[in-house]
């Protein structure tokens, strides 16, 4: 009977994994114990790694206690590879499980750091994994008990120097293992990694006789599993909103594709015209023997009557979710988006980013006066001429350039919102629409009245253009 796992408060009191059971209990009166339970923890590490999918489309369980995933291409989603890091980790803590992680060039170096590094989310930069493992103890690189205590005795600590010896003297002695770990945390060795896909997953796989190498053959192969997923997600009334396609290929590798939709979706062309695109991004190597399409995420999507009345009215309502899914695809969701108004006088604030497709908001344009189709953020400053306190300018010079203003309008006056800007208490901008000899126009903005110093420094800004 051993000691399989400690609480926080059982390792306080100096109890660890390993130790006899009978020591435990001579140690800690009345000592809380429950038997373990391996098929069942196993069980739930698998399921938890279905739950990472969200994060990669390439998820392994790492028995006893850890989780694979290759983010490639991936951690822009969520703002760069740290930041995937830390959702992570505060989603497994919110759910009361302990955490750490790391993002490494090989799933070696990324268990290694992970368990035996300093910080509890760490990132290695590419390249730099070599110098990464060097002070990281012998026990980082997966070797069995027995040959840690083996090394041990021989005086090795840490994966530096280990690495440092000659290799055929350790095989002779230990066995390819050491040379075999050594490797694969180094990226000399492909360490595939075995994809899980829980059961309640809407996905299709295809195997082919003869490994596939173009990319006419995977462009066939997508519009099948397309059909296919599209067909199982209608009888569930199901839309995809994000796809994962995996190339298995012959020696063991997998590449992907993901692709994800502004709005649930099932129309198997639409989806297959977004996968096909991507096609450039895959390397076939030796040929791919397999290919599977995974559901990852998928949300209710049930039919609507549309605006056409049932009397046969002619209305038609335009749907732009398909040209936003190929634009974001091809571009990234960050680079797809609309303005939307916001409650602000301040122009550079009356303006914000949403996505493509978010519903409108309840603020509305502003018609009068109007407003350029253009804004410089920040504004940027010009050097003109004008009669105070308030004349349009005469004339103004932007990037070396000079402009002779021929029309004008305004002054427009804003106050500065003092209630959220503390420093804009009494600031006064006055702005003016002019037009050049070319006929060009801008809106150029002084700040201060022009006649009470306390409102602004009377320095002119070009803020846009009509």
């Amino acid at each position: 009977m051993t000691v399989v796992a400690v609480d926080t408060t059982a390792a306080e009191l100096g109890l660890c994994a390993g130790m006899p059971l009978a020591e435990a209990q001579a140690l800690v009166k009345g000592l809380v114990i429950r038997p373990a339970e391996p098929e069942a923890d196993g069980a739930a590490l698998q399921r938890l790694a279905g739950w990472c999918l969200r994060y990669a489309p390439l998820a392994s369980a790492d028995a006893p206690d850890g989780i694979r995933l290759d983010v490639t291409g991936c951690a822009h989603l969520y703002g760069g590879e740290m930041r995937l890091l830390h959702d992570l980790v505060d989603r497994m803590n919110a759910q009361g499980i302990t955490a750490r992680a790391a993002v490494a060039d090989t799933p070696g170096a990324a268990h290694a750091v992970a368990r035996f590094g300093n910080e509890v989310v760490s990132l290695v930069p590419c390249g730099e994994t070599k110098a990464a493992l060097a002070s990281l103890p012998i026990e980082a690189l997966r070797l069995p008990p027995n040959i840690i205590d083996d090394l041990r005795l021989l005086g090795f600590g840490c994966v530096a120097q280990l690495g440092a010896t000659p290799r055929a003297p350790l095989t002779r002695r230990f066995g390819p293992l050491i040379a075999t770990r050594l490797d694969q945390a180094l990226g000399a060795a492909f360490e595939p990694i075995v994809p899980v896909f829980p059961p309640e997953l809407v996905q299709a796989r295809l195997s082919f006789v003869e490994p596939l190498l173009t990319a006419e053959a995977f462009a066939t192969m997508i519009t099948k599993l397309t059909h296919m997923v599209c067909a199982e997600q209608e009888q569930r009334e199901q839309g995809a909103r994000r796809l994962d396609l995996l190339f298995e290929r012959v020696d063991g590798a997998v590449q992907y594709l993901r692709i994800g939709t502004a709005r649930p979706s099932r129309d198997a062309r639409h989806l297959a015209q977004l996968l096909q695109g991507k096609l450039e991004r895959v390397d076939p190597g030796p040929g791919v023997e397999a290919m599977r399409l995974v559901v990852p995420i998928a949300e209710p999507l049930t039919y609507v009557q549309t605006a056409a009345s049932l009397a046969g009215g002619d209305q038609k309502e335009t749907d732009v979710s398909a040209l936003v899914d190929r634009l974001e695809n091809r571009l990234g969701a960050a680079r797809v988006w609309r303005a939307a108004p916001v409650e602000s006088d301040i122009p550079e604030r009356s303006v914000r980013r949403i996505p493509a497709l978010a519903p409108p908001t309840r603020t509305s344009w502003p018609t009068d006066p109007p407003r350029p189709v253009r804004l410089l953020n920040p504004p940027q400053p010009v050097e003109a001429i004008a009669l105070l306190p308030d004349q349009p300018p005469i004339t103004f010079t932007w990037r070396r350039v000079r402009h002779r203003v021929r029309r004008a309008d305004g002054p427009e006056r804003m106050a500065g919102e003092w209630w959220m800007h503390a420093d804009e208490s009494g600031s006064i901008r006055d702005y003016f629409q002019v037009e050049d000899e070319e006929g060009r126009r801008f809106w150029l903005f002084r700040r201060g009245n022009g006649e009470d110093p306390a409102t602004g420094d009377l320095q002119w800004f070009l803020h846009g253009f009509f």
